[in-house]
């Protein structure tokens, strides 16, 4: 059973009950003061209290997804490494495995769709990621054996995995279902993290010195992509999509490269390159670079795409980045186009985003072209 699975959570459940009940039950029994009733007490007592923290550690994980896997949890390597080849015959995006998702028809990729692992080779920056991209069944089907597809980079927040935006996010899932009914034309999804220099969080900044996150995600994805799948080379067939740090970077990358996409979103984002002891020196004292990273300088004192759309969101209640985001509302001029979604109520966890990614990626396919 896996550490995500509901058996997994539902028996830690029951160990604890019965645990408990066991302690209350037996507890007048060793009520003596011999070392045995004294043992007993405290045997009970811990055993209790760890079903009941390992009932809770489990529910949170799955919900937040911390950990993927027993595997993972315990700090142990599931995945042979992937020999990539950058030679001039080498591919910049390798496939690993493929999987299915759990939907009707889900055993043909032309009824159900198809998720594959691959690796994508960067180019210009010389960075290797692991990724997941989702094809629809579209992709699979004969009438569309001809045609381009829309694509959108999906990104988590920082330090989550990319099996997060599959299980706890269902960005698959999701789209899957509002195209099945017709909210929303199919698309390309390819899923990753933002840390591609792990464990560093670069905050998708061409580091002075260091990696060059910026440009592989704004260059060297897109490309690698189009020239592996049926993906349009136009801004117009790209989209930019995440949450948290994963939303700061769509916002970040379409703001700053509109030749390469016409829309982001950005899922609870911030507006400001963090910088901490997780991301380092990202400007190495080069206070222009730093001063680009701030969005709402970028869009006060940068060029704005002509036919660039942002969305951003937030919440009333529970969430830090409300002024920031009704800033950047307020700074994007026309003809550049700007949505947001407010919530009335909703903190920066996954329950939130769940709650805006089915809207965000309606809003997302409507505004992309298939070439």
């Amino acid at each position: 059973m896996g550490l995500t699975s509901n058996k997994v959570l539902a028996l830690a459940i029951v160990v604890a009950v019965v645990l408990f009940v066991l302690t209350v039950w037996l507890w007048p029994r060793l009520s003596g003061r011999t070392w045995r009733a004294v043992l007993g007490r405290v045997g009970l007592l811990l055993a209790a209290q760890l079903a009941l923290f390992a009932s809770v550690g489990l529910a949170a994980n799955k919900s937040f997804l911390f950990y993927g896997s027993w595997a993972d949890l315990f700090g142990q390597q599931q995945d042979m490494g992937v020999v990539v080849d950058h030679s001039a015959g080498g591919k910049d995006v390798q496939v690993v495995s493929k999987q299915k998702i759990d939907v009707p028809g889900s055993h043909n990729p032309a009824t159900g769709g198809q998720i594959q692992k691959v690796v994508i080779a960067g180019e210009r920056s010389k960075i290797d990621s692991p990724a997941y991209v989702w094809l629809p069944p579209e992709y699979f089907q004969k009438e569309y054996a001809k045609k381009t597809f829309p694509a959108a980079v999906v990104l988590t927040g920082y330090p989550g995995t990319a099996e997060n935006l599959l299980k706890g996010l269902k960005y698959p899932r999701t789209a899957f279902q509002q195209v099945k009914e017709k909210k929303m034309q199919p698309m390309i999804l390819v899923m990753l993290r933002p840390t591609v220099a792990p464990p560093r969080d670069t905050e998708c900044v061409d580091i002075p010195g260091g990696p060059q996150t910026e440009t592989f995600f704004a260059k060297d994805l897109p490309k690698a992509v189009s020239e592996t799948y049926r993906v349009g080379t136009k801004p117009e067939n790209w989209g930019f999509i995440g949450n948290s740090t994963g939303g700061y970077c769509a916002l970040k990358i379409g703001l700053h490269h509109p030749e390469q996409f016409s829309a982001s979103a950005g899922l609870s984002a911030y507006y400001k390159a963090a910088e901490d002891v997780t991301t380092g020196d990202l400007f190495q004292g080069d206070h222009k670079l730093r001063k680009r990273s701030n969005l709402l300088w970028s869009l006060d004192h940068l060029p704005q795409g002509t036919k660039s759309s942002y969305l951003v969101t937030s919440s009333r209640q529970g969430e830090g980045n409300l002024k920031g985001t009704l800033s950047f509302i307020k700074k994007v001029k026309s003809p550049a186009r700007v949505s947001s979604i407010m919530l009335d109520s909703g903190g920066h966890n996954f329950n939130t985003w769940n709650r805006e990614i089915p809207p965000a990626l309606v809003w997302l396919a409507g505004r992309l072209q298939a070439s």
